[in-house]
């Protein structure tokens, strides 16, 4: 059978000393039932697209994998997990290696707080490229060339069965002014679509926006899952920001050129807020985690 079922979980931003999430939220209780929620389902991955952790410590990547790899393996599945702009590298790498088994990391050598962990594995016929589109000390997403560079030799060579791509930052545009001012830069996204249309590149997998988003970008489906930890309040006022009190993922079926995307999202209470920040506070999350050097762009619609 070559078709490929994928839980795509993401955003699970699991803190090293257990604490809960802003103060309200038991990530690992959200973790937990979001398996729950999919548990009598078989799956041939299970993809974390970043953010893993909240704090970048090993041992929040610690808490993270006891939890998800018994139930991957229980499954069949192959876990993936992809850098956040929450994570942190050198922890990332130390306990989750490439974000893959068996990965290839193809970027250059360096120090591991500075080189973006990214890879590529061979899974039953299929390829699953894992990119890092973080920024350290920043939320904003960026694609060195390297990387570009990795996926365009990647991709020279079809796979069997087609490739996935896993990548934080999604390639499409955000709801509100603070991830759209947090997003992709625009020009990477753009080189990112132009290098997977026309290859064997069946789906980008992606996160950080915290809500279900499936857009088809010149041929390319894209895909973003709810947050694990929070979900997004999509359609309010978009100068403010506001997460609910729940979890979700998406269930991904890829077969042939059919693409299948199925979100799921739960509340944990009907009212419960885990964060509301107004236009004020929004601006001054933009100056200090946005991008530097156009600080226009970072409002922009």
């Amino acid at each position: 059978m070559s078709g490929l079922r994928i839980l795509h979980l993401s955003d699970t931003h699991f803190s090293g000393d257990g604490g809960r999430h802003y103060g309200v939220v038991d990530t690992a209780e959200h973790l937990r039932r979001a398996l729950a929620h999919v548990g009598h389902l078989l799956f041939d991955l299970v993809v974390v697209s970043g953010d893993v952790s909240e704090d970048g410590t090993e041992e929040s990547y610690r808490r993270v994998r006891a939890q998800l790899e018994p139930w991957a393996q229980a499954r069949g599945a192959r876990l993936v997990f992809a850098m956040g702009n929450h994570d942190g590298r050198e922890g990332f790498r130390a306990v989750l290696g490439g974000g893959q088994p068996d990965a290839d990391e193809r970027v250059p050598s360096g120090d591991a707080s500075d080189r973006p962990v990214a890879s590529v594995a061979a899974h039953e016929g299929w390829r699953v490229v894992v990119l890092d589109s973080s920024i350290p000390g920043f939320g904003y997403g960026d694609l060195e060339p390297e990387q570009k560079q990795f996926l365009r030799e990647t991709l020279a060579e079809p796979a069997h069965h087609g490739t996935i791509v896993v990548v934080h930052h999604p390639p499409v545009a955000a709801q509100t002014d603070l991830l759209q001012a947090l997003a992709l830069d625009d020009a990477d996204g753009r080189d990112l679509i132009e290098i997977v249309r026309d290859t064997d590149v069946r789906v980008i997998l992606s996160g950080h926006y915290h809500l279900p988003v499936t857009e088809v970008v010149s041929g390319v489906p894209v895909t973003v899952a709810p947050g694990v930890t929070n979900v997004s309040c999509a359609f309010g006022d978009p100068a403010e920001e506001a997460a609910i009190n729940g979890f979700g993922g998406s269930v991904v079926t890829v077969d042939g050129d059919r693409v299948r995307v199925v979100p799921f999202v739960e509340r944990l209470t009907p009212d419960e807020m885990v964060f509301h920040f107004d236009a004020d506070a929004v601006a001054d999350i933009i100056r200090d985690a946005g991008r530097p050097t156009d600080p226009a762009q970072s409002l922009a619609p």
